[in-house]
């Protein structure tokens, strides 16, 4: 059997050449999904300003709780949301241990160098900038190559690699932002890391101790300690007498590589999102991708039913061809997924640095290469490959000889009992999951379910499709017969004869067309419900919003003072969680809330908003089971767990957030507590001008009509997207590239026929219409599953997370999906039957099937 699968691959290039790049390009996508999700799990994240101290203790950064299963006990964690600070005096546990040369506190806070002109400073590495103590320059250690120390309120020392973009020398004055409103600091000093012109990841600026203080916000806290120890002193001995020093409290010794994830928060809160990224993103690939490949292999099976045949009536068992195609697969998938499995490598590098670009992943993560994924694309391939021939072969398997030879002559299009018995049990299994799909009201747990569905909805159009496509077939031949006599009759009878072969193309298109409307307009339907939230619920006349770091609190009073100005409600966002559920949240200025927004109150009264309480949306409500009276433990983002009453349950928390609690006690859990955004009404006519002139002082500050607001939030909603886009597109590309692949195997196995057609009288024109024909019946079928499969899909997802069953679709986006899909199918199918026209008739019907 090896010797004959063997001769049969390379006799059969060209036949096995769409199972190949199936293959291939699953191979890839599974690959740089794996590469994602190892990221994920163990991406590097390298000190930077730690790197001379080889002990850090930090506050735990963590959220902790405990899982009861099946009468275990399990603890789980995920990062905190904002940082969590330390308390100062833990320091005092740690000055007395023998080997600790000096503790050293350390601040972190933003803090943002402004132009001349009133923007931010931006850098080459787009990293953040910080700001701390000068005390703690040493941690790096930092060195002055000019000037000295910040001595005062009014100094600071800038890193070299800051100094130099911003033009600054010593003597200089620059205008900072932190976490007050923008001040004019003297540069007395640059400095720069021992050994290195700059920090290439984050920029830093220097603060006297009592400055650094006051911007930080924590009073007796501090973000880090840095542990110096004498010379001679063994880091591990030390880090352990420290872990015993602070045993019964929050703090943790962090040392090695344990100290950048705590530098760089963030890129610890991305290793969380990609590990669940990758998992969603790898399940998804993996299931289009057996559907992908089951589908090529079932072709290019079909398209040797002459052969099979033939083997059987020789003597062929149906357990030798099994085994002959089984080897095949096996060889193909091993080729093909090893070659895919590399070039996964380089899709991986590329979709992290497009994560990067769009924001969704910090520069400071590292991807994380290892063999691992690798194995597991190869081994995915190959298990698909297999799997996919072998249930391809059986029915040419194991029929009787003389019933092969008519069944490679005619296409029987029958459906066996047990095919159409799971046919249907896919179809309720797809109903089941819309059902669950309307009772989910978060994004991170109906997405998943989203895709699931659609993939389970094709799979089951690729099991039942002879039978649909034979019933929808009969339907289109009337008209195609009456439009086009010649063309349109032929290309009816075609289609008609051969179900399998027209379902064998049909599917991918489908599945195509869904996946790809899914993606897309599962995404508008949030944004836009969101959207008209938030424009039916603000009542504001304007908006003030930053180019920097937030609008400080005095830009906030300046304006309130403008005459004619009835109200400004400073807003700040972050994540909370109550109990182990994840809700986005905002903090607002509770003074005349109602009169400023509507959240759609549908019980209790934001009037009664004050501190202490909450109110929460209806998504929240029926997640928490709670109602207005009712205590919720919530965990702010520094993981401080405070119990507020609930006073208002509201139902636009798709545009403003699950929870609203009062602004000062979300700002003073949050690593940047400036507003966000600030709504501005009035009741007399206050000028734009006036509004400027108040704000003028504070450079950044852009005032903002209602128009130019939902123009900035489009925007941000825009970047958004885009990072959904670069997650999923790749399983568009993928589908697009099946489509292509099944289509020019279906049209490039028909030489024969072409060439019998055209020695019967047939010219090209006639053979080139009737394919016409035939690819708009593919298409037009295909467009009718894909949408069908996509509308249900879609409203059940827009009815669990908008409350309408109506999904948000463009008219435009969903012609530009159906023109794609058709340009797509009509080029993979005319450009290889020109070339196979192109031969002489007499010579292409003589080449061997």
């Amino acid at each position: 059997m090896l010797g004959l699968a063997w001769s049969t691959l390379r006799a059969r290039k060209a036949g096995f050449a769409g199972a190949f790049t199936a293959l291939l390009c699953a191979a890839a996508l599974i690959a740089a999904c794996g590469v994602l999700l190892e990221t994920g799990l163990r991406g590097g994240i390298p000190t930077e300003r730690y790197t001379g101290t080889p002990i850090v203790v930090t506050a735990d950064q963590n959220l902790h709780w405990t899982k009861h299963k099946k009468g275990k006990e399990k603890t789980k964690s995920k990062p905190l949301t904002e940082r969590a600070w330390l308390d100062a005096a833990t320091a005092s546990r740690l000055e007395g241990l023998p080997g600790v040369r000096a503790v050293v506190p350390e601040l972190t806070f933003p803090a943002t160098v402004f132009t001349a002109e009133g923007g931010p400073l931006e850098g080459p590495h787009d990293g953040p900038s910080w700001g701390h103590a000068w005390d703690s320059a040493v941690l790096t250690p930092f060195t002055l190559t000019a000037g000295a120390p910040p001595a005062g309120p009014g100094d600071v020392v800038l890193d070299a690699e800051l100094a130099a973009r911003a033009g600054a020398a010593v003597g200089t004055e620059v205008t900072v932002q932190s976490t007050a409103a923008p001040k004019t600091y003297r540069v007395t000093g640059i400095a720069a890391p021992d050994g290195r012109d700059g920090l290439s990841r984050q920029s830093a600026l220097f603060f006297a101790a009592p400055e650094a203080a006051r911007l930080a916000g924590h009073p007796g806290q501090v973000a880090a300690l840095g542990l110096l120890p004498l010379p001679g002193t063994d880091t591990g001995d030390l880090a352990e007498a420290a872990e015993a020093a602070l045993a019964g409290t929050t703090a943790k010794v962090r040392t090695g590589d344990e100290r950048g994830p705590v530098e760089f928060l963030d890129a610890g809160k991305a290793r969380v999102t990609l590990i669940s990224l990758g998992g969603a993103l790898g399940g998804t690939s993996l299931l289009v991708a057996i559907i992908v490949v089951a589908g090529a292999f079932a072709l290019s099976l079909q398209q040797r039913r002459r052969e099979f045949a033939l083997l059987r009536a020789v003597g062929a068992t149906p357990q030798q061809i099994r085994r002959m195609v089984g080897i095949e697969a096996v060889v193909i998938g091993l080729v093909a997924g090893g070659l895919g499995a590399f070039a996964g490598l380089g899709l991986a590098g590329w979709l992290h640095t497009r994560f990067v670009a769009v924001g969704a992943m910090p520069r400071t993560l590292e991807v994380a290469y290892s063999p691992f994924p690798l194995l597991a694309a190869v081994l995915a391939t190959l298990a698909a490959a297999w799997a996919a021939a072998r249930i391809a072969v059986r029915r040419p398997a194991r029929i009787r000889p003389t019933e092969a030879l008519a069944e490679a002559a005619i296409d029987p299009g029958r459906v066996g009992a047990a095919r159409t018995l799971v046919g249907v049990l896919l179809l309720i299994g797809y109903v089941v999951l819309l059902v669950v799909l309307r009772n989910l009201h978060i994004e991170p747990a109906a997405t998943p379910v989203m895709f699931l569905s659609v993939v389970l909805a094709a799979i089951a159009v690729a099991v039942l499709g002879p039978l649909l496509a034979r019933g929808a077939l009969a339907l289109m031949s009337v008209p195609m017969r009456l439009v086009s006599p010649v063309g349109g009759r032929l290309a009816a009878g075609n289609s008609r004869a051969r179900p399998r072969h027209v379902a064998a193309v049909v599917t991918p298109l489908t599945l195509a067309i869904a996946m790809t409307s899914t993606i897309f307009f599962g995404q508008t339907t949030t944004a836009h419900a969101a959207e008209t939230q938030v424009s039916a619920g603000t009542d504001a006349d304007y908006v003030l919003a930053s180019a920097g770091p937030g609008v400080p609190a005095a830009a906030v009073d300046a304006v309130r003072a403008v005459p004619g100005v009835a109200g400004a409600t400073e807003i700040v966002r972050t994540t909370v969680r109550a109990g182990q559920d994840k809700f986005p949240a905002q903090g607002v200025t509770t003074a005349g809330l109602d009169a400023m927004v509507d959240l759609g109150t549908t019980a209790g009264s934001l009037a009664d908003l004050t501190e202490g309480t909450v109110a929460i949306s209806e998504s929240a409500r029926r997640i928490k089971g709670a109602s207005v009276g009712d205590d919720l433990e919530v965990t702010l983002g520094d993981g401080v767990k405070v119990r507020l009453r609930i006073v208002a349950v509201y139902e636009r928390g798709l545009g403003f957030g699950d929870l609203t609690m009062p602004h000062d006690l979300l700002s003073a859990h949050v690593d940047n507590p400036l507003a966000e955004q600030v709504l501005v009404r009035t009741d007399s006519p206050a000028t734009e001008q006036a509004l400027d002139a108040a704000t003028a002082a504070f450079p950044g500050l852009r005032v903002l009509d209602r128009s130019e607001a939902e123009a900035v939030r489009k925007d941000q909603q825009g970047t958004q997207a885009q990072v959904n886009l670069v997650a999923m597109g790749l399983i568009i590309a993928f589908t697009a590239i099946a489509v292509v692949n099944t289509l020019v195997m279906a049209t490039s196995a028909r030489g024969r026929e072409f060439a019998l057609m055209r020695l019967v009288g047939m010219t090209r024109p006639q053979i080139m219409r009737m394919l016409r024909w035939e690819t708009l019946a593919t298409v037009v079928l295909a467009s009718v599953f894909g949408a069908a499969i996509a509308s249900a899909t879609l409203s059940a997802y827009a009815k669990g997370m908008t409350g309408s069953g109506t999904p948000y679709a463009p008219p435009l986006a969903c012609a530009a999906i159906l023109a794609a899909a058709a340009a797509l199918a009509v080029t993979a199918t005319v450009l290889p039957a020109r070339l196979m026209l192109r031969a002489n008739p007499a010579d292409a019907i003589s080449v061997r099937d």
